[in-house]
C-alpha cells in the first residue's frame, strides 16, 4: 500500500500552487510553479483515482463478507469484488508509476550527437543509417527535428551529425540511445561479400531552457575563421564560421555550416548550454552516493548497447537482451519505438523495484 501521508502531502502541495497561481504570481515564480502545476496534475489525478478504486473496493469487501446482510446483495458485491481488486491492481501501478522519482531533464528537448567510430567510410555509412532512423523516429512522434551540424564522408556517409530534436519529452525517450551502436554486414566497398563489424557513437544531451543555464560572456572566447570545405567564393571570402571556448571548463564547440556568422554563433551557443548543463548532471549524480546503476546501463557513450547484424536481420540491445528481427523497419525508424518503449519500460521496474525497499520520507 502506497503510504496515505506521501499522498496527502502532494495534493496539499498541488492546492498550494492552484492558490498561488490565482493570486496571480508572476515572473520567473509563474514560470516554476506552472511547470510544478504540470507536473503535479496527473500525479493528483491518479490519486483521486486510486483513492476512489481503494474507497470503492473497501465497501465492496464489506457487503460481500457479511453475512447477515441481505444475500443478494452480497452476491452482487461478490461479483463485483474481483473486477475491483483487478481494476485497483491497476490504478496503484499507475500510481508508483507516476510517483516515480523524476529526472528533471525528461521534459526537455533532446540534443544528438552522431559519430562514425571504428571502420572508416562503412562507420560513415551507418552513422548516417543512424541519422535517418532518428528523423524519421521523431517524425513518428510528432517531434521537430533540425541539423544543427554536418560533416559529411567521401561516400555519402557522415563522419559526425548533430541533430536538435525539438518536443516534449523528447529527451524521455531518447536519453536510452547513448553509446556505442555496432552494425555487422557486407560493406558496398568490400568486393569479397566478407561482414565487417563498425561502429558509432551516440550520445543524447537534454536542452536545457535559458533559465536552466547561465553562461557569462566573459567565459566565452569567440573566435571566427573561414569555413573549410564545399562553399565556393563564400567560403574564401567570408570568416562565417565561429568557435566558442567555455574557458572554465574547456569545452569548445565549433559551427560552420550557416553562411550567417551570427546563426553558426547562436548554434554554437546553443550546444555549449547543453553541454555544460549535462556536464552539471553528471557531476552532482557522481557526488552522490548512491547513484542507481540500473539494468539499461549507464548511459556512458563508450558502453555498446546495441548490434544491428544485416545477415541475421536482427538487431539486438544489450543491456535488456532484447533481440527483434525487424532490423530493417527498426532502422528506417519505423519500429524504433518498440525498443525505446521497451527500454523506458525496464528503467521504470527497476526504479520500482528499489522505490520498494526505500522508507518512506
Amino acid at each position: 500500500m502506497i503510504p496515505e501521508a506521501k499522498l496527502t502531502r502532494l495534493v496539499d502541495r498541488f492546492a498550494a500552487i492552484e492558490a498561488e497561481l490565482a493570486a496571480g504570481a508572476g515572473g520567473s515564480a509563474y514560470v516554476k510553479l506552472s511547470k510544478e502545476y504540470a507536473e503535479l496534475s496527473p500525479v493528483v489525478e491518479a490519486i483521486a483515482a486510486y483513492r476512489e478504486t481503494e474507497h470503492a473496493l473497501r465497501d465492496t469487501e464489506a457487503l460481500a463478507s457479511d453475512s447477515a446482510g441481505d444475500i443478494e446483495l452480497r452476491t452482487l458485491a461478490q461479483e463485483e469484488q474481483s473486477a475491483l481488486k483487478d481494476r485497483f491492481a491497476h490504478v496503484e501501478r499507475e500510481l508508483q508509476l507516476r510517483l516515480l522519482p523524476k529526472d528533471a531533464a525528461d521534459s526537455s528537448s533532446a540534443i544528438v550527437e552522431i559519430r562514425a567510430g571504428t571502420g572508416g567510410d562503412e562507420a560513415a555509412l551507418f552513422a548516417s543509417d543512424l541519422l535517418r532512423m532518428y528523423q524519421r523516429y521523431a517524425q513518428l512522434m510528432g517531434w521537430r527535428t533540425e541539423i544543427l551540424g554536418l560533416s559529411d564522408s567521401d561516400l555519402g556517409g557522415v563522419k559526425e551529425a548533430v541533430v536538435e530534436v525539438v518536443g516534449q519529452g523528447a529527451y524521455a525517450k531518447l536519453k536510452f540511445e547513448s553509446g556505442v551502436h555496432r552494425v555487422q554486414r557486407v560493406p558496398v566497398t568490400e568486393a569479397g561479400g566478407r561482414i565487417h563489424t563498425s561502429a558509432a557513437t551516440v550520445a543524447v544531451l537534454p536542452e536545457p531552457e535559458d533559465v536552466d543555464v547561465h553562461v557569462d560572456e566573459k567565459d566565452l572566447r569567440i573566435d571566427v575563421f573561414r569555413a573549410s570545405g564545399a562553399g565556393g567564393q563564400h567560403v574564401n571570402k567570408t570568416e562565417s564560421a565561429v568557435r566558442i571556448t567555455h574557458l572554465p571548463s574547456g569545452i569548445v564547440v565549433a559551427q560552420q555550416d550557416e553562411k550567417s556568422q551570427h546563426k553558426n554563433r547562436a548554434r554554437a551557443l546553443k550546444i555549449l548550454k547543453a553541454k555544460l548543463f549535462e556536464a552539471e548532471r553528471a557531476r552532482q549524480a557522481s557526488a552522490r552516493a548512491a547513484e542507481r546503476k540500473g539494468l539499461v546501463g549507464s548511459g556512458d557513450r563508450s558502453e555498446r548497447i546495441r548490434t544491428y547484424n544485416f545477415p541475421q536481420g536482427r538487431v539486438t540491445d544489450h543491456r535488456i537482451n532484447l533481440t527483434l528481427y525487424k532490423l530493417e523497419r527498426i532502422l528506417s525508424g519505423d519500429e524504433l519505438r518498440e525498443i525505446v518503449d521497451a527500454l523506458v519500460a525496464e528503467d521504470q521496474a527497476n526504479r520500482l523495484a528499489e522505490l520498494e525497499h526505500e522508507p518512506d520520507r
